[in-house]
């Protein structure tokens, strides 16, 4: 099994339906949607109104659920799952997952309400709580020249802290991948690639 997280940033992207075609063949993965747009007005609704962290994460999770539901609402084939359960009755039914975090993030106390534990660090602990085999992380960012060294896309703001520190905890390999790589999925799943987008 493979955990593939899209980032919200691809909410208004060309590439997006290439990408769900992509992962909507495959009834081996899971998709973890990023908050994108949605998860953006809960950050202007918090500096306004100044609600707490707690609040803000419950409603960045929600966010996430939002482009989730879009992602199935756009590609047959997709299915939203909120728990270990459903993705697995998902799967058995040879279709792919979309996970809505809200149910198991908000019930796991190891995980901290904060801006900080991004869509990012929660698709590597969905992998771990799943025994994945692989996580992908696409991004709508140019990986020409880009150093993959995990100290050093953390101080790029590319991942966020969190992903650090359950990255370096659970061994599960991470690849990072461009919004226009869709193409190129299937033969890094299937292991016709070099290890070019390896998180080190």
């Amino acid at each position: 099994m493979w955990v593939v997280k899209l980032g919200g940033s691809l909410a208004y992207s060309e590439d997006l339906k290439g990408w769900l075609r992509a992962l909507a063949s495959d009834s081996s993965l899971v998709i973890v949607p990023g908050g994108g747009p949605f998860a953006d007005q809960v950050r202007h609704a918090q500096n306004q109104w100044g609600f707490d962290e707690s609040t803000a994460h419950r409603m960045a999770l929600l966010a996430m659920e939002q482009f989730g539901t879009m992602l199935c609402a756009l590609q047959p084939g997709l299915r939203t799952a909120a728990s270990v359960e459903e993705i697995d009755d998902v799967q058995q039914r040879g279709k792919t997952p979309v996970w809505m975090p809200g149910f198991m993030v908000m019930t796991e106390p190891e995980i901290a309400h904060s801006w900080e534990v991004t869509s990012d660090a929660l698709s590597l602990w969905l992998s771990e709580k799943l025994a994945a085999d692989a996580l992908v992380l696409v991004k709508s960012i140019s990986l020409t020249g880009i150093n993959l060294d995990l100290e050093r896309l953390v101080e790029g703001g590319v991942i966020d802290s969190e992903f650090k520190r359950y990255f370096q905890s659970n061994g599960i390999p991470a690849w990072l991948m461009s919004v226009s790589d869709h193409a190129r999925f299937g033969a890094l799943k299937h292991g016709a690639m070099d290890i070019a987008g390896l998180i080190t």
